[in-house]
């Protein structure tokens, strides 16, 4: 019989620290955060092998298409494969995985950087660059764990 009010009283204290946690700000940044970092990353990945949203390979910079021994569109496919890992890791582990899109978001800037149309574009990724910074920042915040469904 202790057990299961051990059981239930484990069970309605979890609930109330969960609940506390929701309405946390730090912990609603990060949620935001971390669920934008999994579905761009996964979309815009993904769209790499399709170009329905945009022609892709028009964002590689000329003097990086000619450095590469691939076309651009087979460059393209490599690219959203690194892109679905991203998310992924953002989803499983946001900590590393934060870091790793910061990573390639500036490789994306240099790039964009690049070819002088795409100024407008750098400097968004850019914003989105400080973001994945703030969701490893706020990884660190007790309860938002670093892996899924673990708590730091």
């Amino acid at each position: 019989m202790t057990a299961t009010t051990n059981t239930a009283a484990r069970t309605a204290t979890d609930t109330q620290t969960s609940s506390a946690r929701h309405r946390d700000p730090a912990w609603q940044a990060f949620a935001l955060l971390r669920t934008v970092f999994t579905i761009a990353p996964l979309a815009f990945g993904l769209d790499k092998f399709f170009n329905i949203l945009v022609d892709w390979p028009s964002y590689l910079a000329p003097v990086a298409a000619n450095m590469v021994l691939i076309s651009p569109q087979q460059f393209m496919y490599i690219v959203g494969v690194i892109e679905i890992v991203a998310g992924i890791a953002v989803l499983v582990v946001p900590r590393y995985g934060s870091l790793l899109v910061a990573v390639w978001l500036a490789g994306i800037i240099v790039n964009l950087l690049l070819i002088p149309d795409f100024f407008d574009v750098a400097l968004r990724d850019f914003g989105l660059f400080v973001a994945a910074l703030a969701l490893f920042r706020l990884s660190f915040v007790p309860g938002n764990g670093a892996m899924l469904g673990k708590r730091a």
